[in-house]
């Protein structure tokens, strides 16, 4: 994969229901993708600099108005302030009340007890859950903002189900991935609880168990080892070819043999040159370990 000049700045993976994309920016010639299917080579090096990738907001995107530099291992690729004007309206952030779109409330399977309650808008017709990289998941319902809201807290009160995780604990839970039989009776069990509550809203439309699996988008099961986690400093190098994507991590096979993990959140926000397939990995590779709290989702 050619990945231009430094004048085009990496913006993570972005998910849609046909698979995942690599994005860019570019001051002038404003956005673009980059398909990211299994066996893609994959060959780029870092610039001098990773910088904030400013405000993405309705399909638009504004740019950090200072370029600020974003430091190296942050998870977001966004400066304070920048981060701060993306959580003033946002669902996520909890700072929306009147949205009248329609949202689901669904239940993610990551791993055995790795199990979350998340609302995402009902348009978006199951992206969210890509990008979180469930391994599964299963609609609870469907209805007002306030109301998936609502069953939300309940399901977090009356359940104990939680409705973040840290990511490393996700990403473990991934390898290997159990079967989808597992993952099927485990999400079957705690929807049928959840139907059962007394304090579900009214207007929240409960829906029967049909669960997703996403095995065939992930391609997890091309894993065979654990993955090394890659560290992106400036002038480093990456070359391999894609294994499996989930959520924001890529996967890449090395020539030598090595599996490396490329986790994108923190590729994001980095200016990225062409390399040569042969010019190796040069960038830092370490075990994966414990993410802190700025990596909940």
């Amino acid at each position: 994969m050619s990945v231009g000049r430094t004048d085009w700045q990496c913006a993570g993976v972005r998910w849609s229901p046909s698979g995942p994309e690599l994005t860019w920016l570019h001051p002038g010639r404003g956005a673009r993708t980059s398909p990211l299917p299994p066996n893609r080579p994959l060959a780029f090096t870092t610039g001098d600099a990773r910088r904030c990738v400013g405000v993405r907001r309705g399909g638009r995107h504004t740019p950090c108005p200072v370029g600020a530099e974003v430091t190296a291992t942050a998870v977001s690729a966004q400066c304070a302030e920048c981060a701060r004007l993306d959580r003033a309206h946002s669902v996520a952030a909890d700072t929306i009340a009147d949205d009248p779109r329609p949202y689901d409330v669904y239940l993610a399977w990551f791993g055995p007890g790795v199990v979350k309650v998340g609302i995402t808008a009902a348009e978006r017709q199951g992206v969210r859950l890509l990008e979180q990289a469930a391994l599964s998941y299963a609609l609870l319902g469907r209805g007002p903002l306030m109301a998936a809201r609502r069953a939300e807290a309940v399901l977090g009160a009356a359940l104990a189900v939680p409705d973040r995780f840290p990511y490393a604990a996700k990403r473990a839970a991934r390898h290997p991935a159990p079967p989808q039989r597992q993952r099927t009776a485990e999400l079957a069990e705690l929807h049928e609880r959840a139907r059962g509550l007394g304090g579900l809203p009214e207007s929240l439309d409960v829906r029967p168990f049909a669960p997703v699996h996403h095995d065939a988008m992930f391609h997890l099961d091309r894993l065979r080892r654990g993955p090394g986690v890659v560290d992106l400093s400036p002038g480093v190098s990456i070359t391999g070819r894609i294994a499996a994507v989930a959520g924001p991590d890529l996967y890449l096979e090395t020539a030598d043999g090595r599996l490396l993990l490329v986790d994108a959140r923190r590729l994001a926000g980095w200016p990225l040159l062409a390399a040569a397939p042969e010019a190796g990995t040069t960038a830092a590779v370490r075990p994966p370990e414990v993410e802190g709290p700025d990596a909940l989702f």
